[in-house]
């Protein structure tokens, strides 16, 4: 199975796997606040919700929004993204959850 998917790959580099990244929210702050991703790439964001009080993560520029239940976690999944910059926020907590995804 595994030299199928390989194959794929060779024959169709846009059909490559997601690279997988990280967002924890703890006292309502993301951490990293900068997530840096590589442009023209699908990637994957596991957001790790570690408050007691559900989260929404949710961007406008990438068309994503999310409610994270307290103390678990979710999948995102965005691009290939051109290079630039895509806010994001926990909007029960716009005031101090905010970050950014830097397309590079």
């Amino acid at each position: 199975m595994r030299i199928y998917v390989l194959a794929a790959i060779a024959l169709f580099p846009s059909f490559a796997l997601a690279d997988d990244y990280v967002l924890t929210l703890k006292d309502h702050v993301f951490t990293p606040a900068q997530l840096s991703v590589p442009k023209d790439t699908k990637v994957t964001i596991t957001v790790k919700n570690q408050d007691s009080t559900p989260a929404e993560f949710e961007s406008h520029e990438l068309k994503r929004e999310k409610i994270i239940p307290g103390n678990s976690e979710a999948v995102i999944t965005v691009g290939p993204l051109k290079a630039g910059s895509y806010p994001f926020f926990d909007e029960f907590h716009e005031d101090s959850a905010k970050g950014v995804l830097v397309v590079q």
